[in-house]
């Protein structure tokens, strides 16, 4: 007979954690007292838990296991970034980037492997989609940067805030996001503020009403177009949720709270959407949209056809969006040499699904 395989137990957050413990006959409080050790001091040795009893201990070690994500590359910018890229199973990459800033530490993770949603201006959308990752290889990316990084959470906090803004459509795994987003803000596990996580959408209206029900982290709108016509073109899933109804469950979103604002990323691709007219377009579609916008300049990949924006258009683009009113920066690109900027990354994906097929079902969301 083949052994019981053992459970990961980066899989499971505060309650599953907590039901684990009622199913193996222990308290259910030392679920508390596991996650401090996983994610607070970092410790993947049961053996190393000393709060918790012997039979415990023995008991863990012989059904459980703590297995994030293996770095098997690190690549270092001249700016600070940090790139690694990790193997999730035998068959399948994703990349990971820390982005050091004088006064935060920013962890970009991914969600997917690879990413069905076909933006046409994103090198990972152009590698295909294979699967969704596990609440393991979406908080191990965390777990393993901190590992990387030398620091213990509980004694010092190098990440400061974390993006959900690397491979994949994060609504399009949401369950496993969710479950994952609840150990980074869990004050027993990481303890971060619900307004230093953040989860960039393209827009997948369903789940952004779902993810109003469960959390309220902060959103991320990658817009990139100011009317249907160029967005269906550039941003596929616009087909399914055209960019009236999008407007309308960001509204909802921050609904409840009039001092939080929606984050509208927009890169900046050359004779596509970076005219003084598209800026003007964009103020007014969200002249009554708490906003904040975030210009990018576009950064290239291989077999890529677009160009960035020069830098003239993109400044005039951000002055007409501030002269009507509306708080816009143009994001500083960080990693670039080592491929580690917005939309860059590729990881190793092995498309499992044919192009016309991409698109997952979301009609289910």
């Amino acid at each position: 007979m083949s052994e019981t395989p053992k459970i990961n137990l980066l899989n499971l957050d505060k309650t599953g954690l907590q039901d684990y413990f009622a199913q193996i006959d222990e308290k259910a409080f030392r679920a508390s007292q596991l996650l401090k050790w996983i994610y607070q001091f970092g410790v993947q040795d049961f053996a190393e838990m000393s709060n918790l009893s012997k039979n415990l201990r023995e008991k863990l070690t012989e059904m459980a296991e703590i297995t994030p994500p293996e770095i098997i590359s690190e690549h270092r910018s001249h700016d600070g970034t940090i790139k690694w890229v990790l193997r999730i199973d035998e068959a399948n990459y994703i990349e990971t980037v820390f982005i050091p800033e004088a006064e935060r530490g920013t962890l970009c993770i991914s969600s997917q492997v690879g990413c069905a949603l076909d933006c046409r201006f994103c090198s990972t959308a152009q590698q295909g989609f294979n699967r969704n990752l596990t609440v393991a290889e979406i908080i191990g990316q965390l777990w393993v940067a901190n590992q990387a990084l030398g620091c213990q959470p509980r004694e010092s906090r190098v990440i400061s805030n974390v993006v959900l803004m690397g491979m994949g459509e994060p609504l399009l795994n949401f369950d496993n996001v969710i479950k994952a987003m609840s150990l980074m803000l869990d004050d027993e596990a990481y303890g971060l503020s619900k307004r230093r996580v953040t989860l960039s959408t393209s827009g997948v209206v369903p789940a952004m009403k779902r993810l109003k029900e469960v959390s309220d982290v902060s959103l991320a709108v990658s817009l990139h177009a100011p009317n249907d016509e160029l967005r269906n073109q550039i941003v596929p899933i616009n087909r399914k949720y055209p960019i009236k109804e999008l407007m309308q469950a960001c509204m909802n979103y921050v609904a409840d709270e009039p001092r939080r604002k929606i984050t509208f990323e927009y890169v900046m691709l050359e004779g596509v959407n970076d005219t003084k007219q598209h800026a003007f377009e964009l103020a007014r579609l969200l002249k009554n949209v708490p906003a904040k916008v975030n210009l990018i300049p576009f950064n290239p990949f291989p077999n890529t056809s677009y160009r960035c924006s020069s830098q003239t258009k993109i400044d005039a683009f951000r002055d007409v969006l501030i002269a009507k009113g509306l708080t816009t920066i143009t994001r500083k690109t960080r990693g670039g040499d080592i491929d580690a900027a917005c939309g860059q990354l590729a990881g190793q994906v092995m498309d499992k699904t044919k192009r016309t097929h991409r698109q997952q079902d979301i009609r289910s969301i």
